[in-house]
């Protein structure tokens, strides 16, 4: 647990310093380029602000494109005033480029940031969710019919020997007769459905 908790404050500390030396040279960069005052402290709370919500959709897994994007264009602006402080650019005389630059990150800062914020990805909806809408959406279930033999009963059945195929057939039929009309079949319907002479339907008939 010790070794653990040093391993997270240390990359604390480390995550600390590297913040605070990326915000004293976006901080330089901006008052070098003519924004001074509490302005040049306003734009590497702007860069960090961006890199922060970048980061959050990412770690959301959704709309990854628009997140990368935002990512880059900050972490582009913080890597490149740290370059650029490194001694590759006089702060005394800094180029027009960089000044136009400077003056409008702003407005790209607060669209990248709108955008981030204000057009989350829509979350997928969970099992039960999809379960409850499904059962909203579907029609309202025919009243229940008392229950019914499945085929009519006979006071007699002619003595016609009937194959137990043809009987595990005919039962398969009249389920399925069952499940689409909701009667149970009959004689007729059961000797035109297996194609048999009527003294074997009415036998088959008995056995269902």
């Amino acid at each position: 647990m010790r070794a653990q908790l040093a391993r997270v404050d240390a990359v604390l500390v480390q995550a600390l310093i590297a913040a605070a030396l990326s915000f004293a040279h976006i901080h330089d960069i901006a008052s070098a380029a003519g924004q001074d005052g509490w302005k040049a402290w306003a734009y590497p709370v702007s860069v960090d602000l961006l890199l922060v919500a970048a980061w959050r959709r990412l770690r959301s897994g959704e709309a990854k494109a628009s997140g990368w994007c935002w990512f880059l264009i900050a972490l582009a602006a913080s890597l490149g005033a740290n370059v650029a402080t490194a001694g590759l650019l006089d702060l005394d005389h800094v180029p027009a480029w960089l000044r136009i630059l400077v003056a409008g990150w702003p407005a790209v800062a607060f669209l990248g940031g709108t955008l981030l914020a204000h057009s989350a990805p829509r979350t997928k909806p969970t099992n039960d969710t999809e379960a409850i809408e499904d059962q909203e959406d579907a029609p309202e279930p025919a009243p229940e019919s008392p229950a019914q033999p499945a085929i009519e009963a006979r006071p007699e059945h002619p003595a016609v020997p009937v194959p137990t195929a043809l009987v595990d057939h005919a039962r398969k039929v009249a389920a399925e007769h069952h499940t689409r009309t909701g009667a149970p079949i009959d004689t007729p319907t059961l000797r035109a459905r297996l194609g048999v002479p009527e003294p074997m339907a009415e036998a088959i008939a008995a056995q269902l």
